[in-house]
Parts: C-alpha cells; sequence; structure tokens
C-alpha cells in the first residue's frame, strides 16, 4: 500500500468550476474598489455633494442592468429574448421610479417630466427611464462620466472573468438572473440614502461625505463576495 501524497490527491470533481479564490478574485475586487475609489476623488477633488454621489450610485443600476440582460443572452440564447424584453421593461420601471425618488428629492423633480405623449403600454415605464436618464445626465458633475466608466469596466471585467471564464454561467438561469440585480440594489440603496439624508441634515461636511463612499464601497465588496460564493456553491 503506497502512501498518497498531497500532489496525488484526484481532482475534486463536487464543483463544475472553481471556487471563489486566486488572481481572478483578487483582481475583480481590486477593479471594484478602484472604481468606488473614483467618487472619493469626485469629493476631495471636485467638490461633489451628496447629490453628485447618489445619482452615481444610481447610475450603476443602469450597468448592472445592461450585464445582466447580456448574462440573459448567454444563458438562454434566442430563447431569452422575450424574458429580456420583459426585464427591461419592469427593471427599466423599478430604476425609474427610484432614480425620480432621487431627482425628486435632492434637485427636486423636474418640470419637463411628463410633456411629451405617454408611450404604448407598459413601454411608458421606459419613457420614464429615459427621461430620469437624460435629467441626471445634465445635472451630473462633468468629471462624473469618469466614475461612471470605471463601473462599467469594474462589472464587465467581472462579468468576463467570473460569469464566462470561471463559469459561473453554468449554474445560472434566465429564470433566477431576472431578479438576480435587485438584492444589491435595494440593500445598497436603502443603506445610502439613509445615509444621504443623515449628511443632508449636517450640511454635507466632507467628512461625512467621504464616510458614505467608504461605506458603500465596504458594502459593494462584500454583497460581491457573498454573491460569486453562492453562485459557485462555496
Amino acid at each position: 500500500m503506497t502512501n498518497m501524497t498531497a500532489r496525488d490527491d484526484p481532482p475534486n470533481t463536487a464543483l463544475p468550476y472553481p471556487t471563489y479564490a486566486g488572481h481572478r478574485r483578487r483582481l475583480s475586487l481590486t477593479l471594484l474598489v478602484m472604481a468606488n475609489m473614483l467618487p472619493l476623488l469626485g469629493v476631495i477633488l471636485f467638490d461633489w455633494d451628496v447629490g453628485a454621489l447618489i445619482i452615481l450610485y444610481w447610475s450603476e443600476n443602469l450597468v448592472l442592468g445592461a450585464y445582466n440582460i447580456l448574462k440573459m443572452a448567454t444563458v438562454g440564447g434566442l430563447s431569452a429574448v422575450f424574458p429580456s424584453m420583459f426585464f427591461s421593461i419592469h427593471y427599466g420601471g423599478f430604476c425609474a421610479v427610484h432614480g425620480f425618488f432621487i431627482l425628486s428629492l435632492l434637485f427636486d423633480a423636474p418640470a419637463s417630466f411628463g410633456d411629451d405623449p405617454p408611450w404604448p403600454l407598459f413601454l411608458v415605464f421606459l419613457q420614464l427611464l429615459f427621461d430620469v436618464i437624460e435629467q441626471v445626465f445634465s445635472l451630473a458633475p462633468r468629471e462624473w462620466i469618469i466614475a461612471f466608466i470605471g463601473l462599467f469596466i469594474s462589472h464587465g471585467y467581472s462579468y468576463v472573468s467570473n460569469f464566462l471564464i470561471a463559469g459561473e454561467r453554468k449554474s445560472a438561469t434566465v429564470t433566477s438572473l431576472m431578479s438576480a440585480p435587485y438584492k444589491r440594489i435595494v440593500i445598497l440603496h436603502i443603506t445610502i440614502i439613509a445615509g444621504s439624508f443623515a449628511i443632508l441634515s449636517l450640511g454635507q461636511p466632507l467628512f461625512l461625505l467621504i464616510v458614505l463612499v467608504g461605506l458603500k464601497t465596504g458594502l459593494d465588496v462584500a454583497l460581491h463576495v457573498r454573491e460569486h460564493q453562492r453562485a459557485r456553491g462555496n
């Protein structure tokens, strides 16, 4: 009988893909933290206020939604066309109402909303979303677009590295993906909006704006790790 060393151990075939660890995990988290640090530069160097931070964090919902549709197409192919359209309408409506709520509280509701003829049926939710996006980009600081692109790159790397290369798509279904973004959004934005009200009541001191960025970053990292560990059965 021969002794089996660690080198001779048979591979673990219980998991269809590697555990969430190693260089992909480190790079994914590094990009996530770097993207979340860009708003910190906005606060320190360009005097961003709480409104600029909140509409940037809201815009991340658009990035999540875009990549989620891409995931649905990856998993379901042509069979995902109708679910993706349905997702676009109900998720778009959710983001639109969320964005309108933020604009109403922090910037006053723009009077231009509702001036155009409404789109037919449920497409009115997408119309409201496009109106909110137009208002957000008109109110955002000029440097804001750099932070938005940073979020797009961070989530794009996670999609390629974790979903495609590491194989998280193997355990994903079109049905599960339809509800996936909401969990992250609800936890993040309830916390962020509550913190924003506290900051507004104290006059938006720089220290608390920095704390808000740190709070969002910490939550984002925790939710990111939890999401990918759960996807891989860790």
